[in-house]
C-alpha cells in the first residue's frame, strides 16, 4: 500500500512538474490564455490522475518505482546521462513550440491537425496501459530491480515489440507539436526518435547480459519499436 507521506510526495511531485510545464509555454508563448496550450495540460494531468489512480489499485510498487528520481543508485552512467539530457531537451522544446506558435508566430496549423495532435496523446497514454498491465517493471531509469525480483516480461504488448514503452511515446511526441500547433516543435520529433534508438540498443546489451532469458526473448521477439520497420 502506498502511505499517505507517498501520497503527498506524488501529489507534490505531479504539481511541481505541472507548474512548470505550464511555465515553460505560457511565459515564452507571453499569452496566459492559449487555448492550446491549456488543452496540452489539461490532457496531461487527467491522464497522469487515471494512470496514478489505476496504477495505485492495481500495482503500487509499480507506482512507487515511478516516483523515483531520473537519476538513481544502480542505474547505469549512460542513463542517467541520457534522463538529464531528456529532461533538459524536454523542456527545450516546450519553450521552442511556445515562441513557435504564440511569440513568433511562424506557424500556422489547421485545426484538425491540432485536434490530431489532441487524439494522438491521448493514444499514447492509452497504449501505455497495456504495457503497464503486463511489466511491473516499467520504471522510467535502465537498471535491474533485484530487490523486486526482476524477471523477464514477454507478454501482453511484449510478445509485439521488445520496447512498447517507446512505441507508446512516439504517439505521444508526435501528438504534442500538433496540438500546439507548432510545425518547428514537429521538426525536433526525429531527434527525439534518434535519440531514443541507441537508449534502446544499450537497454537490450544491458538486459541480455544481466536479465536471464533476454537473448533467448530477443531471437523471438524481433522488432524493437514498430513491426516490419524496426
Amino acid at each position: 500500500m502506498i502511505s499517505a507521506k507517498m501520497w503527498a510526495r506524488l501529489i507534490l511531485q505531479s504539481g511541481v512538474w505541472i507548474a512548470l510545464m505550464a511555465v515553460l509555454l505560457f511565459w515564452p508563448g507571453g499569452n496566459w490564455l492559449w487555448p492550446q496550450g491549456w488543452a496540452f495540460l489539461g490532457i496531461f494531468t487527467a491522464g497522469s490522475v487515471v494512470f496514478c489512480l489505476w496504477l495505485w489499485r492495481r500495482d503500487p510498487a509499480l507506482l512507487l518505482s515511478r516516483l523515483q528520481p531520473v537519476v538513481q543508485q544502480g542505474q547505469a552512467r549512460w542513463d542517467k546521462i541520457f534522463m538529464a539530457c531528456a529532461v533538459l531537451a524536454w523542456n527545450l522544446w516546450l519553450v521552442l513550440m511556445a515562441l513557435d506558435a504564440q511569440r513568433w508566430r511562424t506557424s500556422s496549423m489547421p485545426l484538425w491537425l491540432e485536434v490530431v495532435g489532441g487524439a494522438l496523446i491521448v493514444a499514447g497514454f492509452g497504449a501505455t496501459m497495456p504495457v503497464f498491465a503486463a511489466n511491473s517493471f516499467a520504471a522510467p531509469v535502465v537498471k535491474i530491480q533485484e530487490e523486486r525480483g526482476h524477471h523477464l516480461i514477454d507478454t501482453g504488448p511484449y510478445a509485439i515489440v521488445r520496447h512498447p514503452m517507446y512505441a507508446s511515446a512516439l504517439l505521444y511526441i508526435v501528438g504534442v507539436p500538433l496540438l500546439l500547433g507548432s510545425w518547428l516543435g514537429l521538426a525536433v520529433v526525429p531527434l527525439f526518435v534518434i535519440g531514443l534508438a541507441p537508449r534502446a540498443v544499450r537497454e537490450e546489451n544491458l538486459l541480455k547480459q544481466e536479465l536471464p532469458g533476454y537473448a533467448g526473448y530477443m531471437t523471438r521477439v524481433r522488432w524493437r519499436l514498430v513491426p516490419y520497420v524496426w
